[in-house]
């Protein structure tokens, strides 16, 4: 089964930029991503650039609108996410338990919903 793993933070609450203890995190960060790809579960996965460039976009009414920043005002931001392929919702979770900033963040395990593609007629 598919699952994404969303890594959840509060930024002010990890260590901060260019200290030993970020430097740690990032070793740590690295370790656990070759870790996941040797096990051969991982499918892809991406840390996100900081919410002062997000951009949300919705359409109401017909206008498109945009907004500068994430969609909800919350301390914790979604910074990444791993896409695996494991048996099941166990194995999922193990890995998530295993995440570098799993002390002081959270990480959203969720299935991943497949369709049947059909091709176009």
């Amino acid at each position: 089964m598919k699952y994404l793993l969303m890594i959840y933070l509060d930024p002010a609450a990890g260590p901060a930029l260019g200290t030993p203890e970020q430097e740690a995190e990032h070793a740590h960060w690295m370790s656990y991503s070759q870790e996941l790809a040797a096990s051969g579960h991982l499918l892809g996965g991406d840390a996100l650039q900081g919410t002062e460039t997000a951009t949300t976009v919705r359409v109401r009414g017909g206008d498109t609108l945009t907004t500068d920043g994430p969609f909800a005002e919350t301390k914790e931001v979604l910074g990444g996410y791993y896409l695996i392929d494991v048996d099941g919702l166990d194995e999922a979770l193990a890995w998530a338990a295993r995440m570098p900033n799993i002390g002081y963040g959270s990480v959203e395990v969720r299935p991943v919903r497949e369709f049947a593609m059909e091709p176009p007629s």
